[in-house]
């Protein structure tokens, strides 16, 4: 009878403990995640300064960005994945910091530059009076180039691993849209107050483009 008495007295208490170290536990964890996305989104922030130039592509052309030779403006759907992913928008590349070494019959490179304050790649959205918009930057390593450098993990970026991207020899999809195997970065300028840093941003476009007949 006492020991039932001392259990139940008990009990409160240790459902209370375990209540406080719950909340502890998830407090500390959403304190982490919070500061984490502040620290991403003060890295985009710093990105988004060190290439407001080129919000003008002229800028872009003269420090020697060049379209994408393909001359797609990427989409989701064309590697074979949902619409609703959205888009990349059209590439403009630096080929020396890509370290470029074939276009045909796909794009080939031997550079390993991960700097996103000097991107290697520019990303724009088509808009309706024919004009551009700088909607968010990229780095892009060759998978070959990367591992001869004697790299035994992907690039990492604000705590995740780089995307690979390779075409999937069993589909028709263009994964790696007209690149030999490589990773890749994006960094969206775009965003809707959230760090986005998958492959296609919802928020981006190439409907104008598709509709003046250049991306076919």
């Amino acid at each position: 009878m006492k020991r039932s008495v001392i259990t139940q007295l008990a009990l409160p208490g240790l459902w209370l403990g375990a209540s406080m170290t719950i909340n502890a536990f998830a407090l500390e964890h959403s304190a982490s995640d919070a500061a984490e996305e502040n620290d991403v989104a003060a890295m985009i922030e710093a990105i988004r300064a060190a290439t407001q130039r080129f919000e003008d592509v002229n800028v872009a052309l003269a420090e020697g960005y060049v379209p994408d030779p393909s001359g797609h403006c990427i989409t989701a759907e064309m590697e074979g994945l949902p619409a609703e992913l959205g888009s990349m928008g059209i590439h403009y590349l630096r080929p020396d910091l890509l370290g470029i070494t074939a276009t045909e019959p796909r794009i080939d490179g031997n550079g390993i530059h991960t700097d996103f304050n000097n991107p290697s790649i520019l990303l724009y959205e088509p808009q309706e009076d024919g004009s551009m918009v700088l909607v968010g930057i990229e780095n892009l390593v060759f998978r070959k180039a990367w591992e001869e450098a004697g790299n035994t993990e992907p690039p990492h970026f604000a705590g995740r691993s780089w995307n690979y991207m390779a075409d999937d020899p069993e589909t028709e999809a263009d994964e790696a849209h007209g690149f030999e195997p490589h990773y890749d970065q994006h960094v969206w300028l775009r965003d809707n107050g959230t760090p986005h840093l998958e492959p296609f941003n919802p928020l981006v476009s190439c409907a104008l483009f598709a509709q003046e007949g250049d991306g076919a």
